[in-house]
């Protein structure tokens, strides 16, 4: 590795400890900061700072937010009869994406995994259950990743759910439009096959 000024150095050792940055791609942004006018520079050192001082969670469902309660909370037009549990924040704009649903949210920040040592105290159960015993809830929809550690979340919170008197849901898994079969693993064959509806 070529030897850089020590402020330049520190600066692409802080880029490569971000995900999916590299050497090379954290010296292009190094010397993107560096080129650039030293307003802008400010303004992402400011940014930086803001998430890190200014955001928070929600309150109720522990989505991230600037305020007490977060935008879809804040919502009167979302449907506060149906809650859909995600793992992580980010989970929430894959759906909202969609156009489709009209909910709310309830963020886990995390899935079981034993052997990392995350049992269900860890992760952000206890609200959704008093979310429930409030008695609006009538249907959650389970939204965890599918992976083993999401698909024993999704069991685990059906089990503890469901005798709570909501109807509990799990999104449906399969084959990706546009994709071949050829091309598909037999997990994920299994799920489609598994989710498959009458037409």
């Amino acid at each position: 590795m070529p030897d850089f000024a020590e402020p330049l150095a520190r600066l692409i050792t802080e880029f490569k400890r971000l995900p999916g940055i590299g050497q090379k791609s954290a010296q292009r942004l190094a010397f993107h900061v560096l080129r650039a006018q030293r307003e802008d520079a400010e303004h992402l050192a400011q940014a930086l700072l803001d998430v890190k001082d200014k955001l928070g969670l929600c309150r109720v469902c522990n989505n991230i937010s600037d305020t007490d309660l977060c935008l879809y909370c804040r919502d009167n037009q979302r449907d506060e009869k149906l809650v859909c549990v995600v793992e992580e924040p980010h989970n929430i704009i894959g759906i909202e994406t969609t156009r489709q649903y009209e909910g709310r949210y309830h963020v886990l920040h995390g899935s079981l995994s034993p052997l990392r040592g995350i049992g269900p105290e860890s992760l952000r159960i206890k609200g959704l259950v008093e979310r429930i015993g409030e008695g609006r809830i009538q249907e959650v929809i389970l939204a965890t990743n599918p992976t083993v550690e999401g698909e024993a979340t999704a069991v685990y919170l059906a089990r503890l759910l469901k005798p709570l008197g909501v109807k509990v849901t799990r999104i449906a898994m399969g084959i990706p439009v546009g994709s071949d079969l050829e091309f598909a693993d037999e997990v994920t064959i299994s799920k489609a096959m598994e989710g498959r509806r009458e037409m």
